[in-house]
Formats: C-alpha cells, sequence, structure tokens
C-alpha cells in the first residue's frame, strides 16, 4: 500500500470534534506513514456529519484528489435521529463516489454511547480514521489500475 504521488481530500464534522479530531490525526498518520506528503492531504471542516456529501461532492467534482475520506461521529441518543444522520450520509457519499468514479471513503463512526467513541477513535478498537485512509490509499491505487471509465 503506497501513498506516493496521492492526494487526499478530508471532510470532519466539528461536532464531536473531540473524537473527529483524533481520527483526523490517525488518517493524517496513515497516508504519511505509507508515503504520502502531509501538504498532498487537504482539510474541510463542516459543522455536522450531515454536511459532509456536500463538500465531498464538491471536493470530488475539483478533480484534485484521488480519494475523498469522511471522517465524522454520530452518538446514537434517545431518538432515532443518528439512523437518520447516518443514512444520509452513507447515501450521499456512495451517490458521490459512483458520480464521480472516485474512491469516497466512509469513515464515520457511529456509536451507542461514548465510551464506544472513544474505542473507535484511537484506543482499543483501533483509530477508524487510520483504516479508512487505508482503504483511500487502497481504492486510490485500485482505481489507478483499472481501465478508466468510458
Amino acid at each position: 500500500m503506497i501513498a506516493t504521488g496521492l492526494r487526499f481530500g478530508i471532510v470532519c464534522s466539528r461536532f464531536n470534534e473531540f473524537f473527529v479530531s483524533k481520527l483526523l490525526e490517525g488518517a493524517k498518520d496513515c497516508i504519511v506513514r505509507h508515503g504520502g506528503q502531509a501538504e498532498d492531504i487537504e482539510v474541510a471542516w463542516v459543522p455536522g456529519s450531515y454536511e459532509i456529501p456536500l463538500v465531498a461532492q464538491r471536493l470530488a467534482a475539483s478533480g484534485r484528489y484521488h480519494a475523498i475520506i469522511a471522517l465524522g461521529v454520530v452518538i446514537q441518543g434517545s431518538t432515532s435521529h443518528a439512523q437518520h444522520i447516518n443514512a444520509e450520509v452513507s447515501k450521499g457519499l456512495a451517490t458521490t463516489g459512483l458520480k464521480y468514479d472516485l474512491p469516497v471513503i466512509y469513515g464515520v463512526v457511529t456509536t451507542e454511547n461514548i465510551e464506544q467513541a472513544i474505542e473507535r477513535s484511537g484506543t482499543k478498537a483501533g483509530n477508524r480514521g487510520a483504516s479508512a485512509a487505508a482503504s483511500a490509499i487502497e481504492m486510490a491505487n485500485l482505481m489507478r489500475q483499472l481501465p478508466a471509465a468510458k
């Protein structure tokens, strides 16, 4: 898995920023550890996870990136609000990837509680930002190898 020469756009949710900043650190670290350059990573912050797909689409439309990574943390509350957010974000990101023939990686952590958010943003369960970046690197390289879309 090599990130040399690849450019990444990362969209981060400011809501639950404490956790999202840890995901972002993990993503950047993964890219650099695999040969990518810090200056080839551009980060855009949005108010919440619901706003991620719009900015991911704008980054994809620019043609400047080999992959887009979406990072956020949605913690389930006492209503079904989190489920609706997650469904819309995942649909929006999938649509963008297909529309622009570009890897758009879902790195939004969805948890039932704060403890799970802590675990997935760098402790027991690893760092979901790092694993999203690893997927982005792998997919960007795979897309380079496949025949171009007609």
